[in-house]
């Protein structure tokens, strides 16, 4: 099989991070619609705490590849430190 190449691995990323985000929407429709003196159901809310994982894990695989590429471009000397989200102290 061969490797994939940038833009191939940079499409496949960034439909994952669209599909996760697609599927959070359908559940935040629901909760947007929802009574507020009522609880989330309790699928809802297991849905709730697999989707977000899942869409956490694409976020920050297509951040990942993002800031490889930047990196091998000289754009940037090296990738955001690790837990500081982009953000400099």
């Amino acid at each position: 099989m061969p490797d994939l190449t940038e833009i191939e691995a940079l499409k496949a990323s960034l439909r994952g991070a669209r599909r996760t985000a697609d599927a959070l929407s359908e559940v935040a429709a629901r909760t947007e619609a929802a009574d507020p003196r009522s609880d989330v159901p309790d699928g809802d809310l297991d849905e709730l705490q697999r989707l977000s994982l899942a869409n956490a894990v694409a976020a920050q695989a297509l951040r990942g590849l993002v800031e490889s590429m930047l990196k091998r471009r000289g754009r940037i000397a090296e990738p955001v430190a690790e837990g500081a989200g982009g953000i400099e102290d």
